[in-house]
């Protein structure tokens, strides 16, 4: 009995008013669910963007604390992390370019004179699993690949990152950096020649993300893009960029992840996909799932909020 909640960025208020419409309280200093049974599972992304973000991690954390909620690693949790590590030979694992500055100002401001306890977030952080897995359901922050979660399994300390992992994470190439990029980023394959798109923040991209639960044998690149881009051909893909990678099935245990920006209403990609993320940064919603172990998704299990703001 789950309740899996998208990318929040900063939107406590939001976050609130959707526990509590899942039936969550606050009777004491944490959220919790009148049937102790079911708790939430959070997919990652807390911070940035949004106006509360030390209100959201005050949430999310003491939810987890508490047993009410398990947290997974978003990749902008993951980025911070790197934002913060020092190299050894001066600067940061995530370059502070002006593009990175930019993504993380919301937070850095909101914890301006607050260093030790944004310290302490950050330990936190490295505390978070990228993966979670049951009999009857996985989660992830953007992608579940089966190879890629067995090889990270091998890697991880109980699936977390510690300090030693992070600084091996960044060195590009490797296969541990290749692993982290696919499961809190997602896939993405090059665009025809010549072809590119502003993406929200008004960076140039050559790359799309894919929807990695679709068979690229039988897609365009029009279809398999997650994003609608209008400039993409209805062209076969070229299948070279797929040799050691592999869809997600029909038949697989339902996944639930966020990660997308997705626009609209919510619903789901298929019976046993579901993705959470519908951009409450960005005037969407913010989507929960209520899950009770089917192996069939429902789309009136949907639940949301939108964020006019």
């Amino acid at each position: 009995m789950i309740d899996f909640i998208g990318d929040i960025h900063g939107h406590a208020d939001k976050l609130e008013e959707l526990l509590l419409k899942l039936g969550y309280s606050k009777p004491n200093s944490f959220y919790l669910h009148s049937n102790p049974n079911r708790k939430v599972l959070f997919v990652g992304d807390y911070i940035d963007r949004g106006p509360k973000i030390r209100e959201t991690l005050e949430i999310v954390k003491s939810m987890v604390d508490n047993g009410s909620a398990i947290a997974l690693m978003g990749n902008h949790e993951y980025n911070a992390l790197c934002f913060h590590f020092q190299e050894t030979d001066g600067g940061h694992l995530r370059k502070h370019l002006i593009k990175n500055i930019i993504q993380h100002y919301e937070t850095l401001k909101q914890f301006q004179n607050r260093q030790e306890e944004y310290e302490g977030y950050l330990e936190w952080f490295k505390t978070l699993p990228l993966f979670y897995e049951s009999e009857n359901f996985r989660a992830v922050h953007a992608c579940w690949d089966d190879k890629i979660i067995n090889f990270l399994k091998t890697k991880l300390v109980e699936n977390r990152l510690n300090d030693e992992l992070i600084y091996e994470s960044v060195k590009k190439g490797t296969p541990l950096n290749e692993a982290i990029e696919e499961t809190l980023k997602g896939k993405e394959i090059k665009m025809p020649e010549g072809l590119f798109f502003n993406d929200k923040d008004g960076t140039v991209r050559t790359e799309i993300r894919i929807k990695w639960w679709e068979n690229p044998a039988e897609m365009t690149y029009k279809e398999i893009s997650v994003e609608p881009l209008r400039n993409l051909p209805e062209t076969k893909i070229d299948l070279n960029f797929f040799k050691n990678s592999e869809y997600y099935k029909e038949d697989e245990k339902p996944v639930f992840f966020g990660h997308y920006w997705l626009r609209g209403k919510p619903l789901l990609k298929r019976e046993n996909i579901c993705c959470l993320d519908y951009s409450v940064a960005k005037q969407g919603y913010l989507v929960a799932y209520s899950f009770n172990g089917e192996l069939t998704l429902l789309s009136n299990k949907l639940t949301f909020v939108e964020n006019l703001e």
